[in-house]
């Protein structure tokens, strides 16, 4: 505990700022290695598939507005404004599973996480109070997975353990989604992380029927766990519509979410509704659109969100595509949007506990984002090399002055992220 706080403090003034140089530098240098093969000699082919994976991340958001606490309203992951940092150092080691082949199988994934990114990523009882700086770490994965050929012919899969929330378009990966920033759905309308176990049982190559249960989202049990009750997950996939070119994944989820200390007992029973439907499209091999519509009721805040987010990526050249991004979210409330002032703050007030952040009046956001992703082949064992600047303009449509400690009711960003990975 002290070494983390002591690497922790010695980090936090030059690792941030260093990020984008040293990630560059490994490129040149091309000092990265392949995925490595933990147990590549090893006599047994199930300890040959285990492999380790790597990352690097950091970025920056330019705010020319300056706001005075130094804080981008409504971001989470490049929330200080002018100010790099780094946003995720991981490793991940990784024993696939095959959903293809019709027989019992068993692998997990165990990924550490350090970063800025980790703050909102939280467990509350296995890593929230571990470091209190900007840089926290977090267990991001610690399942097992299972793959048992039991009902059909595409039989069931099943992970328990540290997961990754399943609903939404944008994760906390950066290799798999377009920008830098999230969509307010992303941050504020969909769960994070979860103790609990998830089962996805492929009925036919078409449809695939998706269930789980959980403590709650980024609870765990006991003192710890905000509530005393569980929630769960339900939805489906539609795979290979359109000639292959159109897949559509639907996702529900219901259970107490609030704090006892917030809500009182109430909070056992007062149900929160969250619901996602996402559509992806290929349009040719250079053209592909998603859209999300997300819903979302809370019982004991009488509260709503709902949203709709629009995405396309256009390939220019094997190794730089466009990314739009549009949204239009609507607060009812103005209790989901909010921007967490301290490094705590965001995992306090899902305990409970008070939580210094800022708000904003019941607001509809509109914004679009626009960015590209140059991603070169740079060969010699390096996995993943990118580049995201990006440029953003959100605006509240109902005349409210969310932005900029409330002052203006629209604010540009400009900034992005550069990233490495064996």
């Amino acid at each position: 505990m002290n070494l983390l706080r002591s690497l922790s403090r010695r980090c936090r003034k030059s690792v941030a700022t260093g990020a984008l140089t040293l990630i560059a530098s490994a490129a040149v240098h091309n000092s990265a290695h392949a995925q490595i093969s933990v147990f590549k000699s090893a006599s047994s082919p199930w300890l040959q598939d285990i492999v380790l994976t790597g990352l690097l991340e950091g970025g920056i958001t330019a705010n020319p507005a300056r706001p005075d606490n130094g804080v981008d309203f409504g971001n989470f992951f490049g929330n200080r404004a002018n100010q790099p940092q780094l946003n995720q150092v991981d490793l991940t080691l990784t024993k696939a599973i095959d959903s293809t082949k019709q027989d019992y199988q068993v692998g997990f994934v165990l990924q550490g996480l350090y970063g800025s990114d980790a703050r909102y990523y939280h467990l509350l009882g296995v890593s929230d109070t571990l470091l209190r700086s900007r840089y926290q770490i977090i267990p991001a994965q610690a399942h097992v997975d299972v793959h048992a050929p039991w009902f059909t012919k595409g039989g069931l899969d099943m992970q328990a353990g540290i997961l990754q929330a399943p609903m939404g378009v944008e994760v906390l990966d950066p290799t798999v989604r377009p920008f830098y920033t999230l969509a307010y759905t992303s941050q504020y309308s969909v769960p994070f992380e979860h103790l609990g176990a998830m089962f996805h049982w492929h009925i036919s190559p078409m449809f695939d029927f998706n269930f789980g249960v959980d403590t709650g989202n980024q609870t765990t049990f006991g003192k710890r766990d905000n509530n005393n009750a569980a929630a769960g997950y339900f939805g489906f996939n539609v795979n290979g519509l359109a000639n292959g070119k159109l897949n559509i994944v639907e996702l529900s989820r219901v259970g107490p979410e609030n704090a006892v200390a917030v809500l009182g007992p109430r909070a056992n029973t007062a149900q929160r509704w969250w619901n996602d439907l996402s559509a992806y499209y290929t349009v040719n091999d250079k053209l592909s659109l998603t859209g999300e519509f997300n819903f979302l009721h809370d019982d004991g805040l009488r509260a709503e969100t709902w949203s709709v987010v629009t995405f396309a990526a256009y390939k220019i050249t094997p190794s730089l595509t466009f990314n739009y991004r549009g949204e239009l979210y609507r607060d009812n409330t103005g209790l989901f949007v909010a921007s967490f002032l301290t490094n705590q703050s965001y995992m306090d007030a899902l305990a409970g506990n008070y939580a210094p952040s800022e708000t904003a009046a019941p607001t509809t956001y509109g914004a679009l984002t626009l960015g590209v992703t140059y991603k070169p082949d740079l060969g010699h064992g390096i996995r993943v090399f990118a580049l995201r600047p990006e440029i953003r303009f959100d605006r509240s449509l109902n005349g409210t002055s969310p932005f900029n400690n409330n002052r203006n009711t629209g604010v540009f960003t400009f900034g992005g992220d550069a990233m490495i990975g064996f």
